[in-house]
């Protein structure tokens, strides 16, 4: 079979589409014949290498992908070969005091499929059972590819962890990116009346469109100068900030007293200075949140499923391409998810 792979960290010319050997599915595991593949920050971040995390290479990277089930090991009941599926990449032990108490997200050996062990961005990937979903037939391969990492993550950041209730203000920032665009409409959805950033007006009008009350281009304006005049010198319940250094600071100016902050990631860096005295001052709350359990999974993919929620995608490239939809995420181009497909698929 064909894979994305790389054999070393470093820049996008790392990068290869080529022959990969095949893999047998274990006990608990299925092989399927992948049709699509979605992109993450974190595959960039993965092919760069991030501190700590030994991969064995090659590394076939991706955590988002839906296909055909082709074939299934021994103790497999819940698929059969045909099944659509799309995969939920968090990985958990299924035995640790969190797993038994059902905070999976908080297992003890968490991973995450394509970034600590073998991805799915490839013609055929075996994964655990226990990660896949089913995916209805009226659904095209890349929204199912596009939709379970970023909205599971969503959807658990700001309904669960962040307890968002109808009425309270969110400020979603990035709100191009795939878990940004996901917070708009997860926060849309919760009743909340929803500020979005981003670095253009194309990708504004596109956030007020899937759900953004008030919009506003960090590239030309302050946000948080922004927030607090736009709120009268309030601030918003809630700042969805997955960004990290680069807007920290700003981030905690334009809470609310009692507010809270929600974040998955730290795309330009996960030590920024911090603002004890505002945070202790003004009671806020600084909220961390990873991936999703298999039931918030379940909920919020059966709202994409049944089309409350759309994951955007930005480009469809074939997955020899793969370099091409790294620079993509890396410049920020467009506005939503980066989805590849087999090169295969393109030959019939």
């Amino acid at each position: 079979m064909k894979a994305v792979q790389f054999t070393d960290h470093g820049e996008r010319d790392v990068i290869e589409y080529g022959e990969f050997y095949p893999e047998e599915p274990g006990r608990g595991e299925v092989r399927v014949e992948m049709r699509a593949g979605a992109l993450n920050h974190l595959d960039v971040w993965t092919r760069r290498g991030l501190p700590g995390l030994d991969l064995d290479l090659p590394h076939i990277p991706g955590s988002d992908g839906a296909g055909v089930v082709e074939a299934v090991g021994d103790g497999v009941d819940r698929f059969e070969s045909g099944d659509r599926v799309a995969v939920s990449a968090g990985v958990s032990c299924g035995d640790c005091e969190f797993c038994r108490r059902g905070e999976p997200t908080l297992c003890v050996n968490y991973h995450i499929i394509g970034e600590h062990v073998r991805g799915v961005h490839a013609e055929q990937a075996v994964v655990p059972a226990d990660n896949l979903v089913p995916v209805p037939e009226h659904v095209d391969w890349e929204t199912a590819a596009a939709a379970p990492l970023v909205f599971q993550t969503a959807w658990r950041m700001l309904l669960t962890r962040g307890d968002l209730s109808a009425g309270e203000s969110v400020l979603v920032l990035g709100a191009s990116g795939g878990v940004g665009h996901a917070a708009v409409q997860v926060a849309d959805y919760a009743g909340a009346e929803v500020y979005a950033t981003a670095s253009t007006d194309e990708k504004l009008s596109y956030a007020s469109e899937i759900g953004a009350d008030h919009v506003i281009n960090y590239e030309e304006e302050d946000f948080a100068a922004e927030i607090r005049d736009r709120t009268g010198n309030r601030g918003v319940d809630m700042v969805v900030d997955h960004v990290g250094a680069a807007t920290w600071h700003d981030s905690i100016k334009s809470l609310a007293r009692g507010g809270r902050i929600v974040t998955c990631g730290a795309t330009t860096g996960g030590r920024p200075e911090t603002d004890i005295d505002r945070i202790f001052w003004n009671q806020l709350d600084i909220i961390g949140s990873t991936m999703a359990t298999p039931g918030e999974v379940d909920d919020v993919l059966g709202l994409v499923w049944d089309g409350t929620f759309e994951p955007r995608i930005r480009a469809t490239l074939p997955m020899s391409e793969t370099a091409e939809a790294h620079r993509l995420l890396e410049e920020r181009k467009g506005f939503g998810k980066v989805v590849v497909n087999p090169d295969k698929l393109y030959d019939v």
